[in-house]
């Protein structure tokens, strides 16, 4: 029987801005900016981290431990994840797990992605594909089209869910719509405009029925938690440009190719409403001096090596990412 788990709590969040594909930015810039921001945020530095988790699906093995020791050589254990589009929530729910059950008291969670252009590619040819029967499955029962393949599944789930359900593309199609109409009052949105129903049901067919505009593009960008930041602006009440009134539960859901999907529900730990804070009142509350939740904005040298190892710093591991995040600013 499994014992009784502690109350696990998110202390602190940082994201970067999410921007095209270009390799202009490496993985370890967006790792250290997001795990700064993140430190900053919690008040704490990365000796009180005791483990480590980074999470993504595009790079070599250990591509964490190269984030995570420019933070500091702390000899703490780091685990690097790899869970197809539900990569950063197994992060969180491994953390969480690991502090529950007491494996772990202060868990750094860091999410990072640095991507090729265009649609998702295969890099492994040489091996059976994880996704291979679902293919197999879709060829046999829908056949396959000259399209992206991502689209094609998800493609075919929707056109099984209208046949299942009665929906319309005009249903999924108003989905795009409501996701498109909050991206300008979000600073770390790749793309920021804002479109009609009638634009993206005639934006060009991608596998229908879905359109460009219902389809998300691949993008580089990292975010990072201690124990997710966008909910967790939310119930702080961070997110004054877009708060949903009487929101007291975040939802979390996370659907990835091969079976990788995660649900998470997150909650004040007072249990009440979130309040809708002034963007002045989180910048004195916090130590990046602006509220990152309705601004992109990047921090000082000093506030960096405020947070990193205290005890453990390593110029040799942090090289020069330091400079490029702040030139990235």
């Amino acid at each position: 029987m499994a014992g009784q788990k502690s109350p696990v709590y998110v202390l602190g969040v940082g994201m970067t801005k999410f921007i095209k594909p270009r390799g202009k930015v490496d993985y370890t810039e967006l790792g250290f900016e997001a795990g700064v921001k993140a430190l900053l945020d919690a008040h704490i530095t990365y000796d009180d981290v005791d483990q480590a988790v980074a999470c993504y699906c595009y790079g070599d093995s250990t591509c964490g431990q190269r984030v995570f020791y420019q933070f500091g050589m702390t000899k703490i254990p780091v685990y690097n994840v790899n869970n197809n589009c539900s990569t950063g929530s197994t992060g969180l729910a491994m953390a969480r797990s690991l502090v529950a059950t007491g494996a772990a008291h202060c868990v750094m969670v860091v999410g990072f992605e640095k991507m090729m252009a265009g649609s998702l590619q295969s890099h492994f040819d040489d091996r059976e594909n994880p996704t291979g029967t679902t293919v197999a499955i879709m060829a046999e029962t829908r056949g396959v089209e000259n399209a992206p393949g991502a689209a094609q599944l998800f493609g075919n789930a929707g056109r099984e869910y209208m046949e299942r359900h009665g929906a319309t593309a005009d249903d999924f199609a108003e989905i795009a719509r409501v996701n498109h109409s909050h991206s300008p009052n979000n600073p770390y949105s790749q793309f920021r405009q804002v479109y009609s129903l009638d634009q993206i049901k005639a934006a060009p067919t991608i596998f229908a029925p879905l359109t460009k505009l219902q389809c998300c593009p691949t993008s580089d960008g990292g975010a990072a938690a201690i124990l997710c930041a966008e909910l967790v602006w939310h119930l702080r009440g961070w997110a004054n440009n877009r708060a949903v009134p009487g929101t007291r539960h975040c939802l979390q859901h996370n659907l990835g190719l091969g079976g990788a999907v995660v649900v998470t529900v997150y909650r004040r730990e007072d249990g009440v409403e979130a309040p809708v804070v002034d963007s002045e009142s989180v910048g004195r509350q916090n130590r990046l001096g602006y509220n990152p939740a309705v601004e992109a904005k990047g921090f000082t040298a000093e506030q960096a090596n405020s947070v990193r190892s205290q005890r453990a710093a390593s110029d040799w591991a942090l090289q020069d990412t330091l400079e490029k995040v702040l030139a990235n600013f």
